[in-house]
């Protein structure tokens, strides 16, 4: 597929409307940008609105973009920004659960609240976002898609990795497919898809590390992806023809070991 028949194909998108969680920065932030830019009306929530904010400007499409402070660990904050998306533009095309993050750490002696706040972000919220979107989904009846930005930690735990990090990215190839199986008995037009990261240049190793020089050591040590790596995953999952389905998409730095 050359970048004609997939700019094509994700045209049948415009004017549909896009969700995407964590949108402050790295991949949230860049996947906002270009549904933006493919000609979608999208919503974006962080807990940091003055970070998002600006983005509908950024792109150059200001009224297609709704900007939302919302902390996905309080279920009341998801349901009141889903509402606000159904009051806005009558409900979600496309659900991108980007959200998520990590604490260095094992099971030994790690703090619980760090875990528990994993577990909050990266599965029972991503799960609350899922469940909104498919009661507006259901509403319009649509063709759908629900993307969960994973991680190649859900594929294999390497040594020295949080394991209940990587425990919630297993969860989540687990839900894509439990998803997958309820739309396909419900004969519902909603496909399911999880994109795999490796090791991607974004603000994540120095929250995880807790330190900003060991996040530059981290990505220092080889050729990282990109936000915008991601973000063309993500395009090309929606870009297939609605009898396709891309239900996983792993992808790692080519100088990345495990």
């Amino acid at each position: 597929m050359d970048d004609r028949e997939l700019n094509s194909d994700i045209q049948r998108w415009r004017g549909r409307v896009a969700v995407v969680t964590g949108a402050s920065s790295g991949i949230g932030r860049a996947i906002t940008l270009e549904l933006l830019k493919a000609g979608m009306q999208v919503a974006a929530c962080a807990r940091r609105l003055e970070a998002i904010e600006g983005l509908g400007k950024e792109a150059g499409r200001p009224d297609a973009f709704l900007a939302c402070r919302v902390d996905l660990r309080v279920e009341s904050d998801i349901v009141g920004f889903f509402d606000t998306v159904r009051k806005r533009w009558q409900g979600a095309h496309v659900l991108v659960n980007n959200a998520g993050l990590g604490f260095a750490g094992d099971l030994a002696s790690q703090d619980p609240g760090q875990w528990r706040e994993m577990l909050e972000v990266n599965v029972l919220a991503l799960c609350i976002c899922t469940q909104q979107a498919l009661a507006q989904m259901q509403e319009h009846h649509d063709e759908s898609h629900i993307i969960h930005i994973g991680s190649m930690s859900g594929h294999r735990t390497p040594p020295g990795a949080n394991g209940i990090y990587s425990a919630t990215k297993f969860a989540v190839r687990a839900l894509t497919e439990s998803l997958r199986q309820e739309m396909h008995a419900a004969k519902r037009p909603v496909r399911v898809t999880t994109i795999s990261p490796g090791l991607v240049e974004t603000g994540f190793a120095s929250h995880y590390a807790g330190s900003a020089d060991a996040a530059a050591k981290t990505y220092g040590s080889l050729k990282c992806l990109q936000s915008e790596d991601i973000t063309s995953a993500v395009l090309y999952a929606l870009a297939q023809p609605d009898h396709v389905q891309i239900h996983d998409i792993l992808l790692r730095p080519k100088e990345q070991g495990s």
